[in-house]
């Protein structure tokens, strides 16, 4: 599914002419609205031609926007890492890849049908109509895509209100998405936007009497707000998640999916591995592994040095720094007088170091000994602090694997791979960027974005 030959390809071009991802699209940008109201508006008119469309022409419309999100996976890529400053090019072209390739489509919507001495009755899903979605700016691009493919499966129209930190890459794949479905002979402004998203504008999109569901990816704030609406909501919440490798484990392997996972894109995924608790016997073997994989290791006064780079106080408690998110590890490493290029920064810290307590979203994997899996799944558990967003582990003792999962409660549930198979990336199933923790619904697809309508025939079409 990922062609390593294409990304090395792509990666080499990205390198010897980087070109200027500041202008896109010098044409107008199709579905993009100065106006929230005016993008209501007009995405309720195409709502109401979308209706008489069957689930073929839906189909067609996400075979398109496939096509068209491939062919400009590396521009939405620079585009994404230009803008937002977070990041790799490679990494998000991949992730372009992913959403193109294993995003669900109109196969997702199933009926379900009972039959008996009394007749027929016939569950059907239908979409909401409608739909608001505000989309982070962590993977501005990859959740426009991705949602636009799920909802407009599921029959729907949308609504973005994007991050004003990634408005400029969320709108061209807006574009692109509406370039696709015209292609395709739908109806245009099937999916809308605003170039300059806010709060007001994110205010009336909610409270619009013609959107009927909402959808955020984001933090703990975002989703609180959908859930007050008093509308159908989704909500795609912050992670914290946990690796535990014990002593059974493949040590070499699980070092090199550690740092492959926690690496990636600069651990801005909200699935990716924020902390490692590994049994002490084998740490040492785990360390070793890690730095063989492109993980570099710091100690004593360079680890308090790092929270200073990577936290600040806010309130009297320590939070992110907003402005190294995303950040190279190697940015973090010429901060502390270091020279070297790594994909991922590790120290060794206590359980109640902030590196543990924070989802940093930054390539910086604080590393904990535990004495043996009781202690490894007692932290992992209090650092996931009850999300039930993702949390993993790299075991081949079966009752540790199922004991964890167990009394983690998460989402998803990672064994013995890096973190992004927990959405497709070299593990099975499909992928997706809103990962509704709190709201349920878990890994969202076309059917999440439905309702169920039911339709009854008494005393009849019961043929046996």
């Amino acid at each position: 599914m990922l062609d390593e030959k294409y990304i090395s390809k792509i990666v080499e071009s990205v390198l010897s002419e980087m070109t200027d991802v500041n202008v896109v699209n010098e044409k107008r940008q199709l579905g993009v609205f100065d106006d929230m109201e005016e993008a209501i508006k007009a995405v309720s008119k195409a709502y109401k031609e979308f209706r008489s469309y069957t689930v073929a022409q839906r189909e067609k419309m996400i075979q398109k926007i496939r096509a068209i999100t491939l062919e400009n996976a590396e521009m939405l890529a620079k585009l994404g890492v230009s803008e937002t400053g977070m990041g790799r090019v490679s990494d998000k072209i991949i992730k372009h890849q992913l959403v193109a390739e294993k995003t669900p489509g109109t196969e997702d919507i199933k009926p379900a049908a009972w039959t008996g001495d009394r007749g027929l009755t016939l569950i059907e899903m239908a979409p909401f109509g409608i739909i608001g979605s505000i989309t982070p700016s962590t993977n501005p691009s990859e959740t426009v895509i991705c949602n636009s493919m799920g909802m407009i499966a599921a029959g729907n129209a949308v609504v973005f209100n994007p991050h004003p930190g990634a408005k400029k890459t969320s709108n061209a794949a807006v574009d692109l998405v509406n370039r696709a479905i015209l292609e395709a002979g739908g109806p245009e402004n099937l999916v809308v936007s605003v170039k300059n998203p806010t709060m007001k504008t994110s205010d009336i999109m909610v409270k619009s009497p013609l959107v009927k569901m909402l959808v955020a990816t984001g933090g703990p704030g975002v989703v609180k707000m959908l859930l007050s609406s008093g509308k159908k909501a989704i909500g795609a919440g912050e992670g914290n998640p946990p690796v535990i490798v014990d002593e059974t484990a493949d040590i070499k392997k699980a070092g090199a999916d550690i740092v492959a996972g926690a690496s990636f894109d600069n651990n801005l995924p909200c699935i990716a591995e924020k902390e490692c608790f590994v049994i002490s016997k084998v740490a040492d073997e785990l360390i070793s592994s890690m730095v063989e994989n492109g993980a570099y290791l710091i100690k004593g006064s360079d680890i308090d040095k790092l929270i200073k780079i990577a936290l600040v106080e806010k309130d009297g408690k320590l939070v992110i720094n907003k402005k190294m998110v995303g950040k190279d590890a190697r940015l973090f490493l010429k901060e502390l007088g270091i020279e070297a290029d790594p994909r991922l920064i590790i120290c060794e810290t206590d359980f109640n170091h902030p590196f543990v307590q924070t989802e940093l979203m930054m390539p910086i994997l604080p590393i904990v000994r535990v004495k043996d899996i009781d202690e490894a799944i007692e932290c992992g558990v209090k650092a996931e602090a009850g999300r039930r967003h993702s949390a993993h582990i790299h075991s081949k003792n079966i009752d540790n694997l199922t004991r964890f999962a167990r009394e983690v409660e998460t989402t998803i549930f990672v064994k013995n791979a890096p973190s992004y198979a927990g959405i497709g990336a070299g593990g099975e199933g499909y992928t997706t960027f809103t990962i509704a923790g709190p709201t349920g619904e878990g890994l969202t697809a076309a059917h999440s974005f439905t309702r169920q309508r039911r339709c009854v025939m008494v005393d009849g079409l019961h043929i046996i």
